[in-house]
């Protein structure tokens, strides 16, 4: 059969796909709230029992929190590996809901129909774009497109805990030629997009502590070290006038944009000036010499996220506090090394402390490398040639300015490589009230989906 008859099937079954997404639209699997582990549990069982339905050999994998939707279709061509996540986020604020958040339904808007309810876009919407696509094929065709394995997790939403134990306990049922990843967005409206490139991330909090208890700004104002003035002088320390990092050998690691990929970038349609309207800015402040694109996908960043200390209620209390606080991250890019970048930030901070200071820093945070995939693999220029075939608008390979560490995670624990491909929009309000998904995103979604397996996986 051809893809024509494919995508025509595809069409015609609209309806009844979106119905099926209701269906697991209404199960609340918020992951980070033990009191919905059962609504989890029951969004797994609902996965399982569809991918069954379509001829993978689908199963329910325990974890310590959520549980893992593990299928296999064995076929002929590269083996794919299509990944997830069935979890949501909370709803709160409650009442900011146009409607009940897991009471889906198709609203009209001046942008064409969307699909409401929380996880249309992040990430149900988006991983029934693949199921809907392997079942337009098998009507038609009577079988799966190709060699698969489904990967769907329950704990995206709150951190991934089970995630890399499960990985490593089944390398040898995970590892596949190609991992392909919705769960990401277009570069802007109706530009299909696929990424290449994702920051890493670094955290760290640490205390300064000055005083040996908090003390009367009047008995010792002036001779006292004051943590929130001493914490003050190191926080302006981390950047220089053009806004880049001041932390010795913190670009170690870090690589311009090749040209041929920033004219990509250059064409892609993206929006500065509203990207930063939207923001309530006129101008980027990050690092000069740069686009507002380039500092969001290519740059490395430090910031300030948490900074508090001393009095925080009602009215004047004239202490100077024992201690300060701060709350860090850093974004990453290229080469560089989490745990190098922690040494030389924990030393820039440590030669700063003045005599009567101290400093601790929090020992239970996390770091990930950037993500950069391999995009001269024939796949991905194929998947691109796919995508502007069914959106009619040339496709491009982007960068993308937040971190997927199971896109990491692929690459060091399961030596492959990674295709990032969603049709999200910014404007869904991932992980807000009102979450959306486009219709046209679901639909064509669906379409790009077929088009890249009968490309690829082959």
């Amino acid at each position: 059969m051809t893809l024509d008859a494919i995508l025509t099937r595809i069409d015609d079954g609209l309806p009844q796909a979106i119905d099926r997404l209701m269906e697991l639209l209404r199960i609340q699997s918020v992951s980070t709230d033990p009191a919905y582990k059962a609504h989890c549990d029951e969004a797994a069982d609902w996965l399982v029992a569809e991918l069954n339905t379509l001829g993978f050999k689908a199963e329910k994998r325990p974890a310590p929190g959520h549980p893992f939707v593990v299928a296999r279709h064995e076929g002929p061509g590269p083996h794919l590996l299509f990944y997830g996540h069935y979890d949501v986020q909370p709803v709160d604020p409650l009442n900011l809901w146009t409607r009940a958040p897991f009471d889906p339904a198709i609203e009209d808007t001046a942008n064409g129909p969307v699909i409401r309810g929380r996880g249309s876009s992040d990430d149900k919407g988006q991983l029934m774009t693949f199921i809907e696509a392997c079942r337009a094929y098998k009507e038609v065709n009577g079988t799966l497109p190709g060699n698969l394995t489904i990967f769907f997790e329950g704990e995206e939403e709150s951190g991934s805990p089970s995630l890399i134990p499960f990985m490593k306990a089944h390398k040898d049922e995970l590892s596949c030629d190609l991992a392909l990843i919705c769960d990401t967005s277009m570069v802007s409206p109706g530009v299909p997009s696929i990424a290449g490139q994702l920051r890493g991330m670094l955290k760290e909090e640490f205390t300064l502590h000055g005083p040996r208890i908090d003390l009367h700004s009047g008995h010792y104002g002036g001779p006292a070290l004051n943590p929130l003035r001493e914490l003050s002088k190191i926080i302006a320390s981390f950047h220089d006038e053009n806004g880049r990092v001041a932390v010795e050998g913190f670009y170690e690691g870090v690589h311009e944009v090749p040209e041929d990929l920033k004219r990509q970038w250059e064409n892609c349609g993206f929006d500065e000036k509203a990207y930063l309207e939207h923001a309530g800015m006129t101008v980027a402040h990050g690092e000069k010499g740069y686009s507002a694109l380039e500092q969001q996908w290519a740059r490395p960043t430090l910031e300030i996220n948490g900074l508090w200390g001393g009095y925080q209620g009602a009215g004047s209390k004239t202490v100077i506090p024992a201690d300060a606080h701060v709350k860090i991250t850093c974004r990453l890019v290229g080469d560089m090394d989490p745990a190098d970048v922690r040494r030389k930030l924990r030393a820039h901070v440590e030669a700063r402390l003045p005599v009567d200071a101290t400093v601790t820093w929090d020992s239970d945070l996390d770091g990930a490398p950037a993500a950069v995939m391999n995009t001269s693999r024939p796949e991905f220029e194929q998947a691109r040639q796919a995508l502007s075939d069914e959106w009619n608008r040339e496709a491009v390979i982007v960068g993308m300015g937040g971190s997927i560490p199971i896109a990491y995670y692929f690459k060091s624990i399961l030596g492959m490589d990674a295709m990032l491909i969603g049709y999200a929009n910014d404007d869904d309000a991932i992980h807000s009230p009102n979450e959306k998904y486009d219709v046209k995103s679901f639909h064509k979604g669906i379409r790009s989906w077929a088009r890249i397996l009968d490309r690829i996986a082959k």
